[in-house]
């Protein structure tokens, strides 16, 4: 079910000022995909899903669900929350602690006073579906993290509304059971075929559970795109910053010659990729992801955008190494394989491949 949210604005008072946490928002998510908000706390993406669901009213704006119209500031149009036909899974999960697992899941279609028969067959198909099966019985409260989130899945699936929306559901799991829990989360929705929309702060979670990443800042969205378009090919200095770790370097274009842009900055010529038209003189930031940044062994006249640097400092986490490199005078941060020979003080050559040198203007 598609939605279309057309200007809506919300605004906060506070002390006598005045805060935009929606600012004129215009957006489109695609019917039967994963659409993800994703920004840092306070840049409106809960406030825009609560606008979604109805339990925010928008001073300004539209917002349209598979074609109905559920909020219009104009023609004073405001659907309740209850007949938006919407599922949703809390950061709490909001569970019951003095109901089982059966009756936490039941509770929107006894609410609604459906059957019993009806009710028993639902529930029983749902439990399955996010293999909960012969956990009707269970308390509530003697779950697993996992498990409990599991439930409040279910509960929202149960009603089989058109579109899910989570608020942060995996932020309370410890980073073993989210990595689980976000490849169980795609699956399902995936096979589902509904609409889910999701809100994170977490970048990995925005890049490994959507298929479009929306990302929010100040009210605003910055920029849209495919999970691999937003790292690799961000529009934005703040979403190439935002989405990864990055090296952020002032550049000034010095030539444009078919693909090849070339830049001076504070650690040399650096040739990049063209991605948009950029002339001489133009003032732009080069982005450098850690990841690739290089150790060059061999010759080093024989690749492109080739330094010659010093390490600064080493981090060993078991699948890489982190640290930082000295190149002239800049500090930048690398990632670099496990089993490198590399150690703090040493000289080396590094190499980024002109394709993954990123150049934004804005």
């Amino acid at each position: 079910m598609e939605i279309k949210i057309k200007n809506v604005s919300k605004y906060y008072y506070s002390g006598g000022k005045t805060i935009k946490a929606l600012d004129n928002v215009s957006l489109t998510i695609p019917a039967n995909q994963i659409f993800t908000l994703l920004g840092p706390s306070g840049c409106g993406k809960t406030t825009l899903l609560r606008s979604i669901v109805g339990l925010e009213s928008p001073d300004t704006g539209e917002i349209e669900i598979g074609g109905e119209v559920v909020l219009s500031t104009e023609k004073d149009i405001f659907v309740p929350t209850e007949n938006r036909g919407l599922g949703m899974v809390f950061q709490t999960y909001a569970i019951w602690p003095h109901m089982n697992v059966f009756n936490n899941v039941a509770y929107p279609l006894q609410a609604r006073k459906v059957s019993k028969e009806v009710i028993r067959s639902k529930v029983e198909k749902t439990l399955s579906f996010v293999q909960l099966e012969g956990f009707e019985d269970r308390p509530a409260t003697k779950l697993s993290g996992g498990q409990q989130q599991r439930v409040a899945l279910a509960r929202a699936l149960v009603a089989e509304p058109k579109v899910i929306l989570f608020d942060e559901p995996l932020s309370n799991l410890d980073a073993k059971l989210r990595e689980e829990t976000r490849k169980d989360l795609r699956d399902f929705l995936t096979k589902l075929q509904i609409t889910g929309i999701y809100v994170t702060h977490d970048r990995i979670e925005a890049l490994s559970l959507s298929d479009i990443v929306a990302v929010m800042n100040k009210g605003q969205i910055v920029e849209t795109g495919k999970p691999r378009d937003i790292y690799f090919k961000a529009d934005h200095r703040f979403v190439a910053d935002f989405i990864g770790r990055t090296n952020l370097i002032d550049a000034t274009v010095t030539s444009q010659e078919g693909s090849v842009t070339t830049v001076d900055c504070s650690i040399g010529s650096v040739s990049c990729h063209k991605k948009a038209e950029m002339k001489p003189g133009d003032k732009v930031t080069l982005c450098l992801r850690p990841d690739f940044i290089r150790l060059k062994r061999g010759d080093a006249n024989e690749a492109q955008n080739v330094f010659n640097g010093k390490i600064d400092s080493l981090v060993f986490i078991g699948e890489a190494f982190e640290g930082e490199i000295i190149i002239q005078e800049s500090k930048l941060f690398i990632k670099t394989e496990p089993d490198s020979d590399i150690e703090v003080g040493d000289s080396a050559n590094f190499t980024v491949d002109p394709g993954h040198c990123l150049l934004v203007t804005r």
